[in-house]
Order: C-alpha cells, then structure tokens, then sequence
C-alpha cells in the first residue's frame, strides 16, 4: 500500500487531508440528533381591531348646523312692525342671507344632532355595532339605504327630535311670514310705505348675492352643539304638530346621526358623508323660493311690495320648504292669498271719475 502511494503522490495527499480532519472534527454517531432543535417560527398577533369611539360629528358639520340654528333664529326673530324703509331693507337681507344648498347641509347636521338626544336610539345603534365588520355592514347601508336607521329601537323619538328641528324651525319661519306679509298691507295708511326704494337694482343685486353665499358662521352656537351631542344640555327644539310619516330629509339626517352614534362621522369621513347632506327636493324648493324672490323684486318699487316680497318669498316659501319636507304640517293652512293693493305712486294723477246723470 506504501508502494501505492508512493507511486502515486496525489492520493497520499488526499488520504492525509481527510484524516486531519478527522482530526479537527471528529463524527460521533447519533451527533445530528444530540442538536438543539430549531426555534419554532415566531407568530405574530393581528393587529387589534379599530376603537370604537365615542359620539361625534366633525367640525365642519358642526359649524353648518350652528349656521343653520343662527339662521332660523334671525328670521323668527325679525318684527312686522316696520317704521320705515330701512328697516324693510335691514330685514329683507337678514331673510335672504342664505344659499339653498348651505341651507341644506346645516338643516341635516342639527337634525342629526337633535336625533343624538334621543339616548335608546344611540344606544341600540352602538349595541348593534360592537365589532368592526357589524359597523361597516350598518355604515354601508345607512348609505345604500338611509331609511335603514328607522329600524332600530328609539328611532321614532330621535325621528321626532329631527322633525322639530326642521319641520318644527319650518313653521316658526311660517308664522313670521304671515305677520310680516300681512303688514304689507296694514302699512299702506303711513305714507313712506309708498316711497319707491332708492337703488332698487343694488338692492336686487345685493339680495342675489347673499343667495349664492353661505349663511354667516355662528361660533357661539358651536360648542352647545358639541354637549348636545353627547347627549348634554337639550336644543330647546320645542313642540310643534307633525305628521306621521318620514321623509327623505329626516331619512338622511338620522342616517347621518346613526354614523355619529357609531363614532364613524369624523373629519376622514366628510367626503363619503356629502351624500346625506343632500336632499333634492329640499335644494329645488328652496332655490325656487329664490328665484320667485328675484322676481318679485325686480318689479317691486315702493316699500310695502319689498315687504310683501320678504313675507311671501322669503319667510313663506322657505318656512313651507323646510316644514313639507322636514316632516312639518303636511297641508299648510296659509288660506287664499289676496292679490296686493299696489296704491298709485304719489303725485300721479288719477283718473278722472264719471258721474252719472
């Protein structure tokens, strides 16, 4: 073997190399199951669902029902007892200082916050949306289907709450409004009611304006809003006849209290909200009122037509637009509407009388 190896010098190598290793590491039978096991794979947990927050409703839904709330309170405030022709103007801009669709928006954000009020009705929502994916399932259909909110329990008081805040606001602008149109007429006897307005196209033109803006902010009305949201200090909503039924207003208002109950109506949700704000035949009958104002100021020239363009047009027609669709009176008792004595402008000469013979 020696001889082998001498004669083939390579082979010798490679035996000596393998026994030093053998050497360094030695092979002992049953080493490989003698080894530590490998550590089991780590796990990790999912991650913990959402929180489920408290009641709430973003800022700047928030700030469109104050707006609204100042709004109504501005115009059930205004007196028919007008004294002379800046007063007729001072009122006519504070009733017309809104744009239907603002209107709107702030009409269904303090519905909802007054359908908050009603605590069986946040409470059932909340027990109805405990996990996640039951809250994404009643989210989803308060979308779909705004109607959805009403089977719930406590949902005919919170629907309630929402009707007198609109329907209920609606009948209080009425009530202004047939005071103020009636002294349209009842002012005739006093001599500056048949002064013709000064700039009467300013004052269309300014009237237009206030109509394409939002109504001015209430900051002050803000934070009552936010208490009442957690079911704090009541919104004084009062009591007013309503009918029986629901509207597509009052649907998509307690629709929108049903995603504030749930703590889902935060500022991430404003966009996918847009939709509940909106209600079609409420946005047309209000830009109606509008359009039917700016006609009748386009022709009115003395003071008392101002008034009676302020009292029908303004507080009548917005006051019947928020109480039809906001669950008010179904049948408005406005009685027929005589047609407005327009008196001769002064110094006109008047025709001449017939006598008989």
């Amino acid at each position: 073997m020696i001889r082998g190896l001498r004669k083939n010098p390579a082979r010798a190598l490679m035996l000596l190399a393998g026994a030093a290793l053998a050497v360094v590491f030695p092979v002992a039978e049953g080493d490989a199951r003698s080894r530590p096991p490998p550590p089991p794979p780590v796990i990790y947990a999912p991650p913990p669902p959402p929180p489920f927050l408290g009641v709430g409703l973003n800022d700047r839904m928030i700030a469109d029902a104050a707006a609204y709330q100042a709004y109504v309170q501005r115009v059930t405030s205004l007196s028919a007892a007008f004294h002379d022709g800046q007063s007729v103007a001072t009122s006519l801009r504070t009733g017309a200082a809104y744009e239907p669709a603002a209107l709107v928006r702030g009409a269904v954000a303090f519905a909802a916050i007054a359908a908050l009020q009603d605590q069986t009705f946040v409470a059932s929502l909340r027990a109805a949306g405990q996990n996640p994916e039951a809250r994404r399932l009643m989210l989803n259909r308060f979308i779909a289907e705004p109607g959805y909110v009403f089977t719930f329990p406590g949902a005919e008081g919170a629907s309630r709450n929402a009707k007198q805040a609109i329907g209920g606001a609606g009948l209080r602008i009425i009530a202004t409004g047939k005071a103020v149109r009636q002294s349209a007429y009842d002012v005739q006897h006093e001599a500056w009611s048949k002064d013709f307005v000064l700039d009467r196209e300013g004052r269309l033109a300014a009237v237009k304006s206030l109509s394409s803006t939002p109504p001015p902010a209430a900051p002050e009305l803000a934070s009552p809003l936010r208490i009442g949201l957690a079911g704090g200090a009541p919104l004084g909503l009062g009591q007013s006849p309503l009918v029986r039924y629901q509207t597509p207003l009052i649907a998509k208002a307690m629709a929108l209290a049903g995603f504030a109950a749930l703590g889902e109506a935060g500022d991430s949700a404003y966009q996918r909200l847009t939709y509940l704000t909106t209600e079609q035949n409420t946005a047309f009958c209000l830009s109606m009122a509008k359009l039917n104002l700016n006609q009748c100021l386009a022709v009115a020239k003395p003071h008392y037509e101002d008034i009676f363009c302020l009292g029908q047009h303004i507080l009548l027609d917005t006051g019947q637009c928020l109480a039809l669709n906001g669950g008010g009176l179904q049948e408005f008792a406005l009685g027929p509407q005589k047609p407005l004595k327009l008196a001769p402008p002064r110094g006109a000469a008047r025709k001449p009388v017939r006598r008989r013979r």
